[in-house]
C-alpha cells in the first residue's frame, strides 16, 4: 500500500507516508507558515521513501473542524496533488485522528471525548468509542459550543478509571472541561493535537475498504458553518 496523508488543521503541521510497509513521517508545531511548510515536507518523504507522487494509491487528510485556513490549505493541497496525479482522497475528521492517538496511548480507555480549541471562547467537540478493531468509531455528532455546552455522551461508559477519557488542546483552553466530564487530570491528554501518522493509520482502513473519494470532494467541513460564510462572503 501506498498512501499519504497530510494535516494542517491545527497548530501542528504533519505528513505521513506509508510506501510498501515503511512509514515515514514529519510533524511540526507553528503558529502559522503551514503554507510554506506543508509541500516541501511531502517533497521531502517521497524523496526519502524513493517514491513518486503517480505511484501513491490514495492521498488522505484531515478535513476539519480546525482553524478555517488550516482546513482549507490541506483540501486545497490533497485536491491539487490528486488532480495532479489523477488519485482518488480519503478525508477524515480532525477530531477522529486525535481520538485515535489517544485511545492508542491508553489502551485501558473505551471511550474518548475530544475537545480542540475552536477560538473564540469556543470548543470543537465529539464523542468517540473504541470499535472492535481498537480505532474509534463517532459516538456523537461534531459540535461547535462554548465550553459549558459540552456535555457527557449519553451512552458513557462505565465511570471506572482510565475507561473514559478526554484529549484534545480544547481542555487547556477551558480547563473546567475536565470537572464538567467527570474527569480526573489522570483521564486526560490535554496537550494532544491531530497528527497525520494517526490519520494515516485511520486513511489505511478505509481505502482497505474502498472507501475513497475523487479529487473533487476534497473539501474542508468547518462545523462552525456561519462563520465560514460570512467569512467568505
Amino acid at each position: 500500500m501506498r498512501l499519504l496523508a497530510l494535516d494542517t488543521s491545527t497548530e501542528a503541521c504533519s505528513v505521513a507516508l506509508q510506501w510498501d510497509g515503511a512509514l515515514f513521517s514529519r510533524y511540526q508545531e507553528v503558529e502559522r507558515g503551514h503554507a510554506e511548510l506543508i509541500l516541501p515536507m511531502i517533497e521531502a518523504l517521497l524523496a526519502e521513501a524513493n517514491g513518486t507522487l503517480v505511484a501513491l494509491d490514495a492521498i488522505a487528510f484531515a478535513r476539519g473542524p480546525g482553524s478555517f485556513t488550516g482546513v482549507r490549505l490541506a483540501a486545497g493541497v490533497t485536491q491539487g496533488l490528486a488532480f495532479a496525479a489523477g488519485l482518488p482522497v480519503i478525508p477524515v475528521s480532525t477530531l477522529r485522528v486525535v481520538a485515535q492517538r489517544a485511545l492508542m496511548m491508553r489502551p485501558a480507555a473505551l471511550a474518548v471525548t475530544v475537545c480542540n480549541d475552536a477560538r473564540m471562547g469556543e470548543i470543537y467537540w465529539a464523542h468517540f468509542l473504541r470499535g472492535e478493531s481498537g480505532n474509534p468509531v463517532a459516538d456523537s455528532p461534531e459540535r461547535v459550543s462554548a465550553p459549558e455546552a459540552v456535555q457527557l455522551s449519553a451512552s458513557s461508559t462505565p465511570d471506572r478509571k482510565g475507561v473514559r477519557i478526554a484529549a484534545g488542546r480544547g481542555l487547556r483552553a477551558a480547563p473546567q472541561l475536565v470537572a464538567q466530564l467527570q474527569l480526573s487530570a489522570d483521564d486526560t491528554l490535554i496537550d494532544l493535537l491531530p497528527d497525520a501518522a494517526s490519520l494515516l493509520e485511520l486513511a489505511t482502513l478505509e481505502l482497505e475498504a474502498g472507501r475513497v473519494s475523487g479529487a473533487a470532494d476534497a473539501v474542508p467541513v468547518y462545523v462552525r458553518d456561519q462563520v465560514a460564510k460570512l467569512q467568505s462572503a
